[in-house]
């Protein structure tokens, strides 16, 4: 039985869908409620025998970890699989980005995160072999101008789910983590990004030209290449070719990476700050 936030449009409704074909059962959460409503609606199509249950939630909230919790106890009474998928975009440089924007984003990116994860560990361990599965980015191995807040979330579930997995392989527990780096997928999160008051047209057209022309892969690739990583238990997932080769020039180029990160994307035509 799997959680999954964030599972009304893109990786979070491929991986329902997938899963469903497996015969698994689902417990979607997002704050889109139509779209979360279809996604059930195919995923119940596919294949009858599966439950599916919905809640409309904002990830933003502290409180929605615990009546997801609640809702998963009621109405599935386990789960074995966690997969944190919501999250959101903030366009800008660090000055541009007003405090609460800046905030907002940790709340549902990272924040978010540490709180499903809390919420259900406990519920997690009783099952025979589970999986948490913390959806980060290249943008976590990676740090572009004018991703200040996006960088800081990732990098931080990075962190988090790193250590994490250390403290339960130390405790010989039969959770693992699973930790999620997607390049360039074909998602709405670029498109839907908040923009800091006074963005110039040029700023707003240089945005949507990136999430254009760089998310290439599409949402249903991502979720079957995640899915073999639950399936295998690997504790680190890289999402797509250009998140790989992004990961050895930061490796190779720990300080120096951006400049030529840049210059292989200006190659493909792709003009970033």
């Amino acid at each position: 039985m799997a959680v999954i936030t964030g599972a009304a449009g893109g990786i979070g409704a491929a991986l329902a869908l997938q899963l469903a074909e497996r015969g698994c059962h689902l417990a979607l959460s997002d704050v889109n409620a139509s779209g979360l409503e279809a996604v059930a609606a195919q995923a119940r199509a596919i294949d009858g025998t599966v439950t599916v249950t919905t809640q409309v939630l904002d990830m933003a909230r502290p409180e929605s970890a615990y009546v997801m919790l609640a809702d998963v106890l009621a109405r599935h009474g386990r789960a074995t699989i966690l997969v944190n998928n919501a999250g959101v975009a903030l366009g800008g440089t660090f000055e541009q980005v007003a405090e609460a924007d800046f905030d907002w984003l940790m709340s549902i990116n990272f924040s978010a995160v540490v709180r499903l994860t809390r919420t259900f560990l406990p519920l997690l361990r009783q099952a025979p072999a589970a999986q948490i599965v913390n959806l980060s980015s290249i943008f976590g191995i990676i740090a572009p101008p004018g991703q200040t807040a996006y960088c800081a979330a990732k990098f931080a579930v990075r962190g988090f789910s790193e250590s994490l997995r250390h403290e339960l392989e130390a405790g010989r527990s039969t959770v693992g983590v699973t930790v999620v780096h997607p390049g360039g997928v074909r998602t709405g999160i670029a498109a839907n990004a908040r923009l800091p008051k006074g963005a110039s047209p040029a700023e707003l057209k240089m945005h949507q030209d990136l999430a254009r022309r760089a998310l290439r892969l599409s949402p249903e690739a991502a979720a079957a290449r995640i899915l073999r990583g639950i399936e295998g238990r690997e504790p680190r997932v890289m999402v797509g070719s250009d998140a790989v080769a992004a990961a050895w020039v930061q490796r190779l180029f720990p300080v120096t990476y951006w400049k030529w990160v840049a210059r292989g994307l200006a190659r493909q035509g792709i003009r970033v700050p």
